[in-house]
């Protein structure tokens, strides 16, 4: 029972705790409560108003335009767009999630299904799955449910019609009458096969940032073996920083060999992303040989930290986080502009789509972090102690 009287039982219980709550705070914290608001979605009504039989007129496409804008429990934030060609600029663009068409034939169509001839319309749903394959799933989800809803609607208004005239009606008409409209679903920049469902980028971003991690550690430690042996500090520094770039780019090129030759990734472009994957690790091994050289091993705790703060949010679109962890984690870290550039490389057009979304803060961030190593260079080399005297005899 002594053990019970050392602060040390104590003080590891009091540890344990603090650093559950830190992970905790990381792993769930950021994006506890999460769920999705104002996710953009165009919306092109080219619907063109049918005259009814017998008088009146009907414009399908108004009236599903004015139920959605109703609709405020769906967390969308509608766009209008004038065509279809101009809503797949835009979800190429990244401005949408998805998109819903209502084709010029819409209301003739449906009044088509009392006929003897019926021709159901068919109401396109574009869904951006490269984008975002949280938030495009939910746009799916919520818009052919929409759609379910308008078709019983206008199924009912139909066969209320019809059932005012006591007559027989085909087969084809009835069965029209059941389905006046018909929805597809297409998928636009789809991601691939074994893709972890579109959270790939994430996935390779946290080995990538792994990767350099270990390798920069090791670097570190043999820089300061250099400099304690009484090469030059600022050579040391340089040849690191070269080295670090250089096992970078093993390291990228075994990261994008193993996922499509062991788990078979499908990549479209394998060479634009393992360039800008590159990219990426001499990044991060920047990054954190400044943080390394200039506050030492202590900084593993800064990086660690910022890996499992980061981590969650990787995968998740923006509109699904917590306003708080938008503005004082999501706006700044490095891991998600990373991911980013990974997603628009692999799905949106390769390295150039990569480079013209997030290459401008990634590059800037480099060439900061590139100063701030070879700044470390010209770092006085600390007084040496008995212990080195006695080595140098």
């Amino acid at each position: 029972m002594n053990i019970l009287k050392q602060k040390q039982f104590y003080l590891g219980i009091v540890v344990a705790l603090v650093v559950l709550s830190v992970f905790g705070l990381a792993m769930m914290g950021s994006i506890a409560g999460a769920k999705p608001k104002n996710l953009p979605v165009a919306l092109v009504v080219q619907d063109e108003p049918a005259a009814i039989p017998g008088g009146g007129t009907l414009a399908v496409g108004e009236m599903i335009k004015t139920k959605l804008g109703e609709e405020k429990q769906l967390p969308i934030s509608w766009k209008t767009v004038a065509s279809e060609a101009e809503a797949r600029a835009g979800l190429d663009r990244q401005e949408y999630y998805g998109a819903l068409v209502l084709p010029a034939n819409l209301s003739s169509g449906v009044l088509s299904a009392q006929s003897s001839a019926p021709k159901p319309p068919t109401v396109l749903i574009l869904v951006n799955e490269g984008m975002s394959a949280q938030a495009s799933g939910a746009v799916s989800q919520m818009l052919q449910q929409a759609m379910g809803g308008v078709r019983t609607a206008l199924s009912q208004q139909l066969l209320g019609t019809i059932g005012k005239t006591a007559q027989q009606i085909p087969v084809q008409t009835a069965t029209a009458l059941l389905a006046p409209l018909q929805v597809q679903v297409e998928a636009v920049h789809p991601v691939g096969a074994n893709q972890a469902s579109g959270n790939a980028p994430g996935m390779l971003t946290q080995i990538g940032w792994i990767g350099s991690l270990v390798s920069c550690v090791f670097l570190f430690l043999a820089t300061n073996q250099a400099v304690t042996r009484g090469g030059s500090r600022l050579s040391a520094v340089a040849l690191q920083t070269v080295g670090g770039v250089v096992i970078a780019a093993l390291l990228s090129g075994f990261i994008i060999w193993m996922a499509s030759g062991w788990y078979s990734m499908e990549l479209a472009d394998a060479t634009g992303t393992w360039l800008f994957l590159w990219f990426v690790m001499s990044l991060f091994f920047l990054l954190q040989s400044t943080l390394l050289q200039w506050i030492g091993l202590p900084a593993m705790a800064i990086l660690v930290l910022l890996m499992f703060f980061s981590m969650p949010l990787l995968n998740m679109a923006p509109e699904f986080l917590p306003q708080a962890t938008q503005d004082w984690l999501y706006s700044w870290t490095p891991l998600r502009y990373a991911a980013g550039g990974l997603r628009n490389a692999m799905y949106f057009g390769g390295v150039e789509a990569a480079s013209a979304s997030t290459g401008a803060v990634l590059w800037s961030l480099a060439i900061v972090c590139l100063l701030g190593v070879l700044a470390s260079g010209f770092k006085r080399r600390p007084a040496r102690g008995p212990v080195a005297n006695s080595d140098s005899h």
